[in-house]
């Protein structure tokens, strides 16, 4: 076994995909200090963070996950059915139902671990073998890998192909059927078709499952994600977020109809056998969604649409003659998500490492995560960040492509 992985490492050497871990010595913040895989310790200042509103180092979160560890000590004990369900998980679920209410009907709310577990909990329990899944080709992996491992029949859609997705539903025999897709695309960042997903699971008698990790404290009314963002509101529409991405902290949560809850808490496998997490956590993340509907978080989210606009603004600027003579591309996304498409692996790498070298860590994205031949930086935003680093970025970005 050894030889074949050394073999299998050795190939994606050769094709630039071999992923490297670094260390962030540092808060997470623009400015940080990080030690690379090889040892190497250096300042950059980082366009990779998912941290959108600026918020994981914000002194009143640090100061309430500590008032949190206080009250409820370091970790909760046992998983929520047991004994570790507490008054600050059940304190979050009833913050965020009450944020997320104008979105349906009769809303609650369940807490997780992570995103990938919430997906993974929520499509494994609903999709059973009377069900058929529907998921758009560029969902993030957790929904994928949840409709893989769901004992549903499951349909792939090119991505945003609204026509041919109500071709393929409307010849379904399953008593039951899910729409699945990202709100924000993670890797491309532009929204999925949501008023018009809606209104096709409306007609079919479809449900319609919105992963909101990277657009949940950014957009809409208050920061209340995507469906806010579109004004939608619908018992048939059920909502994973996380909370470690805008929020700032850690954890995901599923918002549905409170029949739709109360199965989960019954048959949710990812829910129910694992571990609670810390409540001086949940503790954190209610004082974070107090941070995300204040006016702070109206100013956050006013001051990284401003930077998206500059930052779109410049690219053309200073990349113009590689834009149109490499085909390289900024994706047209108008979130916090801003990819410079450049195509192989090896030169969004080279890109990386030209960055990289003048101060600045943005990572390269390559396949298996994007299609292959699409490989890219991937810029992210983030209200932390200030107009002079934007420019500062323009000018790198222009200082790199002559160099490639």
């Amino acid at each position: 076994m050894l030889k074949y992985l050394e073999q299998q490492l050795a190939e994606r050497d050769a094709q630039s995909l071999r992923r490297h871990r670094r260390i962030a010595e540092t808060a997470c913040a623009p400015q940080q200090t990080v030690t690379s895989h090889d040892g190497q310790r250096c300042e950059l200042l980082a366009f990779c963070s998912n941290d959108y509103l600026g918020l994981s180092n914000h002194p009143l979160l640090i100061e309430a996950l500590a008032d949190g560890a206080r009250l409820y000590g370091a970790g909760s004990g046992a998983s929520h059915l047991i004994s570790g369900h507490s008054r600050a998980h059940a304190l979050l679920e009833e913050d965020l139902a009450e944020m997320l209410s104008p979105q349906g009907p009769e809303l609650n709310v369940l807490t997780f671990c992570t995103g990938y577990m919430a997906n993974m909990a929520l499509l494994t329990a609903l999709g059973d073998a009377q069900t058929t899944i529907y998921t758009d080709l560029l969902n993030h992996a957790s929904l994928i890998d949840g409709a893989r491992l769901a004992r549903a029949a499951v349909f792939t859609y090119p991505h945003n192909d609204l026509v041919g997705l109500e071709r393929r539903i409307a010849g379904c025999s399953t008593p039951r059927k899910l729409i699945v897709t990202d709100g924000v695309f993670s890797m491309d960042g532009d929204l999925a078709h949501l008023p018009e997903l809606l209104a096709l699971a409306e007609r079919h008698d479809a449900y319609l499952v919105v992963d909101d990790a990277h657009g949940f404290g950014v957009l809409g009314a208050q920061g209340r994600g995507v469906p806010s963002h579109f004004g939608l509101r619908s018992e048939r529409m059920i909502c994973m977020g996380t909370l470690g991405k805008a929020a700032g902290v850690a954890g995901a949560f599923v918002a549905a109809h409170r029949t739709v809850i109360d199965w989960l808490v019954q048959s949710a496998r990812a829910y129910i056998y694992t571990t609670a997490s810390p409540p001086a956590v949940a503790h954190a993340v209610s004082a974070s969604l107090r941070l995300i509907r204040a006016e702070e978080g109206e100013w956050r989210r006013r001051h990284l649409a401003e930077l998206v606009a500059a930052f779109r603004r410049g690219v053309p600027e200073v990349l113009g003659d590689l834009l149109s003579t490499r085909g390289w591309r900024l994706a047209p996304s108008q979130t916090a998500i801003q990819p410079l498409i450049v195509g192989s692996s090896e030169q969004a790498l080279a890109m990386s490492a030209a960055l990289e070298s003048k101060g600045l860590w943005v990572p390269a994205i390559r396949p298996p995560t994007v299609p292959s031949g699409s490989a890219r930086l991937r810029i992210t935003l983030s209200a932390a960040h200030g107009p002079g680093d934007v420019e500062r970025l323009l000018s790198a970005l222009a200082w790199a492509g002559k160099g490639i």
